[in-house]
């Protein structure tokens, strides 16, 4: 899985983008396995990416979507705030947004976990895309790696080096069974997100169901929203949705995942079976040294529709 079709490819645009109108779906919590309802709402030009929880009164349910508010990582990726709110669960939302090349939203949700859908990013694409997308002024701001930065943990590796867009490469390995090796490669943009990765399910293995619900977590786990695998068998009656579906989500992992560093990324993302806590130590290693990046502003006389080799940009002071 790669992305071939040229020059064309992953390049960035050029202005800031938020929703045209509100939007609501319900779904239930993956680990949680409780009800919960999700609104997406249009965002003022350089807002950012903010959830708000409903059922907590006032500023304490404000949680913005950024790297140094990640607390937690076991099989999800956890905001939390100075006022003890959480929020679980929001790689997918996040992926979905980082895909279709969104800056600004408020997500109000009324609980603590963001509601599975079908364990991909499709639906949240579709809700993005109902709601309409709306280009604003607002030049874009973007991450750009300046050097290579890696986190190695015993076999586990994850690496962001230079690049003029945003590309994600990443190696699984789970033994001996369905999942097996897998790898694959993608320049992100909004076609190859779309088309490559947004359908791509979350995982699990049956062997490991009954310590999970013992820990509190997969209780609203099912067939309808992950695909489950037990040895060397797919359990799912309608199998995979594409031959490497594992690989290709842990890459929507990584793109959500990344993008919680406050805006798209220029670099090339290289993960060995990293995961939600590998990648939330690289953007924190990343920013723990300012040699390591810059944030450069796109310039908004760009025209998003024409193929550009480099974006341009100026570097933000």
């Amino acid at each position: 899985m790669s992305d071939r079709r040229g020059k064309a490819a992953g390049v960035p645009s050029a202005t800031r983008r938020t929703i045209g109108q509100a939007i609501r779906c319900e779904g239930i919590g993956l680990h949680t396995g409780q009800p919960v309802a999700m609104t997406l709402l249009p965002a003022a030009p350089g807002t950012g990416i903010v959830f708000r929880r409903t059922d907590i009164e006032g500023d304490a349910g404000i949680l913005p979507a950024r790297w140094d508010r990640v607390t937690q990582t076991m099989h999800a990726t956890l905001l939390s705030n100075p006022a003890g709110t959480t929020l679980s669960t929001v790689e997918h939302v996040m992926a979905a947004l980082a895909g279709l090349g969104i800056d600004d939203i408020l997500i109000a949700v009324d609980g603590p976990e963001l509601p599975i859908m079908d364990g991909s990013s499709e639906p949240f694409v579709f809700l993005l895309e109902s709601a309409g997308l709306h280009d604003s002024e607002l030049p874009r701001r973007y991450l750009r790696v300046r050097r290579t930065v890696s986190i190695t943990e015993g076999s586990k590796s994850a690496s962001l080096s230079p690049a003029d867009h945003f590309s994600v490469s990443v190696e699984i390995d789970f033994g001996n069974t369905a999942v097996a090796r897998q790898s694959g490669a993608v320049v992100v943009d909004e076609t190859s997100f779309k088309g490559q990765i947004s359908r791509a399910r979350t995982f699990g293995f049956l062997e490991e169901v009954n310590y999970l619900r013992a820990n509190g977590l997969a209780l609203g786990g099912s067939l309808d929203n992950a695909v489950v695998v037990s040895g060397q068998s797919v359990m799912n009656p309608e199998g995979l949705r594409f031959d490497d579906e594992f690989v290709r989500h842990k890459i929507l992992d990584c793109i959500g995942d990344l993008y919680l560093a406050g805006g798209p990324i220029l670099g090339a993302f290289h993960g060995v079976k990293s995961g939600h806590a590998l990648n939330n130590k690289l953007l924190r290693a990343v920013f723990a040294d300012p040699a390591n990046y810059e944030w450069v502003e796109a310039s908004a006389s760009v025209s998003t529709g024409a193929p550009m080799d480099l974006p341009a940009v100026a570097a933000r002071a």
